[in-house]
């Protein structure tokens, strides 16, 4: 039937195919996204867990299900690029009228890069570039709610919370109203700005994550303006105001790459995500789009910022600084703070694994909630760049250590699997750079990070400092997701006695081990810290030493206990209830 179809009909179908496939993710993707506030609630949080889920691989379900009708359609013309540069013609005249046209553009180029093995980027046959200088749609409302400051701050507050309604009553609006207000009238003191709120812009969508939900905008004083954040919780008794965030870090931080998405349910993302950069002006769009969910547009909007600084810019690849890894290998650009990891060839003694192995536990954290403590990690195939970027040192290092993903051409190096990541300091780099007080708030928040990770069911495998890393805001990170497992496969033993002297100082182990089995005594000896660090991490932290830490968390796991993880100090809670 296809060879009796001409090469424009052809491109018609399958146009409309994938926009009907577009617009069938764009329906599911909000009905899930809908379900959210009902999940707050009813304080349904292992029903918002398995939304979360759900939605994360919807796009991958709905891509690879209209890609294989597309091969079928097309069949032996599925490689004439003349009649997907029809396709893609046809296909974009399409998305003009929607408001979600930039998605649209996202999701055609998922299924052109799985059909072509496109080194670089094609734009006969992608969008390179958006098709739109300007949005070809106009909103039919604003993305926020403005508010007048003349009634007073509380007041302000008050009708803030009122017009955020929910099923389940607030336990005191007034009161949180009040403290919330003290809160912003502090800040207002410490920023130097006139004692009141002139105006608010707030978003009409509530913001859920996991526990929470949160009413995001900003707030304007005289010349000044400043994030505005309420940070809802819902107890038994009813919905409280939990933290004030009125800092630009402190809502970056909210934002995190390492944490899992929102879900926040707008007429379009585009506005939203403008509107959210007014806000938190240091954070990529890219950031942005994946923070609310739309990864893939986010990876796209990446690539973009990658290639915008390349054109301005003559900064050389080179290796990231750190330890060597023993599975990726890891570069960088000086001037642009991502990183690129490549995963060997062959690992170094006496990691195991493959590449496989590798890809699994990267996808396992891309499921997982991250509890602001993973790096989000963004998947690339086939980047190419000028050879000239790359030093021969550091090409000579890639083939030794990449070679089977590396490949070097005359004026063009091919990068074939990468994941880009968020560059950090490795954090024992920082603990021997920074002055001692950094490096003791580093230590503890190194704690911190293991003890968020275990709530949450991750066990990192491997501790040492090397593979964490501290963020601009000062928080540690985990990157090294080789060994990274679930804290409820893991076997927490103590390690038996030796029956005799010569035993217990033997080079081997004179007990049997098995694979799953896990000594907490034994970290001390593997986290790389030493005297006044590692006392303090002691101090505050000594219970990880101990058996007993890691199995009252797997039982409070297998119980179906849902821990919540702060994105904000504990010292920002109002602590209005016993929630």
């Amino acid at each position: 039937m296809n060879q009796r179809l001409t090469g424009s009909r052809l491109s018609n179908l399958a146009a409309h195919a994938i926009y009907e496939a577009f617009d069938i993710f764009q329906t599911r993707f909000q009905e899930i996204t809908h379900r959210a506030k009902n999940r707050f609630e009813t304080r349904d949080w292992h029903g918002f867990q398995a939304d979360a889920a759900e939605r994360l691989e919807l796009y991958r379900e709905v891509v690879g299900g209209i890609t294989g009708d597309i091969r079928k359609l097309l069949d032996d013309r599925l490689e004439d690029k003349l009649v997907w540069a029809g396709l893609k013609a046809v296909y974009s005249g399409l998305i003009t009228g929607r408001n979600d046209w930039e998605l649209g553009e996202t999701f055609f180029n998922s299924i052109t890069r799985r059909i072509f093995t496109t080194v670089g980027v094609d734009p006969q046959i992608e969008f390179v570039d958006t098709d739109f200088e300007t949005p070809p749609t106009k909103s039919h409302q604003s993305v926020y709610r403005s508010y007048r400051g003349a009634g007073g701050t509380i007041t302000l507050v008050e009708q803030i919370l009122s017009d955020c309604r929910f099923a389940t009553p607030y336990q005191d609006l007034h009161r949180d109203a009040r403290l919330a207000a003290s809160q912003i009238e502090a800040h207002l003191r410490k920023i130097s700005a006139l004692r009141v709120v002139d105006r608010a812009e707030i978003v009409r969508s509530v913001f859920y994550r996991g526990q929470s939900a949160y009413i995001v905008g900003r707030m304007f004083s005289a010349s000044q303006d400043f994030p505005f954040v309420l940070a809802l919780m819902n107890s038994p008794q009813g919905i409280f105001v939990d933290a004030v965030l009125l800092d630009e870090n402190e809502v970056s931080v909210l934002f995190s790459y390492t944490r899992s998405y929102f879900h926040v349910d707008v007429e379009r993302y585009y506005d939203l995500v403008r509107f959210l950069k007014n806000v938190i002006p240091r954070k990529r769009i890219a950031e942005l789009y994946i923070s609310v969910g739309h990864n893939k547009h986010g990876k796209t909007e990446l690539y973009r910022d990658l290639l915008d600084h390349l054109a301005h810019s003559d900064d050389q690849f080179v290796i990231a600084p750190g330890q060597k890894g023993m599975v990726m290998v890891v570069f960088t650009i000086p001037g642009y703070d991502v990183v690129f990891k490549l995963i060997k060839d062959r690992f170094t003694y006496p990691k195991k694994g493959n590449r496989d192995t590798v890809i699994e536990k990267y996808r396992m954290v891309f499921r997982h909630d991250r509890a602001g403590r993973l790096i989000d990690a963004q998947e690339f195939e086939y980047l190419e760049f000028d050879r000239a970027r790359f030093s021969d040192e550091l090409v000579a290092e890639l083939l030794k250590e990449a070679s089977q993903t590396v490949v070097v051409q005359d004026d063009s190096v091919v990068i074939k699997h990468a994941y880009l990541e968020r560059r950090v300091i490795p954090l024992d780099i920082y603990a021997q750079a920074a002055d001692l007080e950094a490096a003791r708030a580093a230590v503890i928040d190194y704690g911190n990070a293991i003890k968020d990770l275990a709530a949450t069911n991750i066990f990192p495998g491997d501790m040492l400092l090397k593979n964490f890393g501290v963020t601009r805001h000062g928080r540690v990170v985990f990157y090294d997701y080789d060994e990274l497992c679930l804290i409820t496969d893991c076997n927490f033993r103590t390690t038996p006695k030796a029956p005799s002297f010569e035993e217990e100082f033997s080079a081997e182990p004179w007990f049997v081990i098995a694979e799953n089995d896990i000594f907490p005594s034994e970290f001390r000896y593997f986290l790389g810290l030493g005297g006044e660090l590692l006392e303090e991490f002691e101090a505050v932290h000594g219970d990880i030493f101990g058996v007993d830490f890691w199995r009252g968390l797997q039982e409070r796991i297998a119980a179906g206990e849902i821990v919540h993880i702060f994105p904000y100090p504990q010292r920002k809670r109002l602590k209005a209830v016993d929630g």
